[in-house]
């Protein structure tokens, strides 16, 4: 999954911004640096809004530099908008799919990390 980035320069460093991400921001003192320390951003930023039990913004098609997440954090994001889509709970999920409402909660945790089989 890819957030879209928007680099700019301010004096001697590189802005990055997320739109769809807002207050997400970080820099570098090179273009290369700031895009080093975007994935760490984007992903704190993210990982923060799902610990307090809210659903982040979804990545919307836009121009700009594509910063990719990594898969854990990605599994839990979706798994948050799927139940919001749904507008049901993680007890409810849980029962939809036949496992229990703590699983669906570590699956929702981006620091946990589910191994293959238990996604399956």
């Amino acid at each position: 999954m890819q957030y879209v980035a928007k680099l700019s320069r301010e004096g001697k460093n590189w802005l990055v911004d997320f739109p769809d991400c807002p207050g997400c921001q970080t820099f570098g003192s090179s273009r290369d640096e700031a895009l080093e320390m975007a994935t760490e951003a984007l992903e704190g930023w993210l990982e923060v809004h799902l610990e307090d039990g809210a659903a982040p913004p979804r990545p919307r098609r836009r121009k700009g530099t594509a910063v990719a997440i990594g898969s854990r954090l990605s599994v839990a994001l979706q798994i948050r908008w799927l139940r919001e889509d749904l507008g049901i709970t993680q007890a409810q999920l849980a029962k939809r799919v036949g496992v229990s409402q703590q699983q669906v909660a570590k699956l929702e945790d981006p620091s946990a990390n589910p191994s293959l089989a238990t996604l399956e």
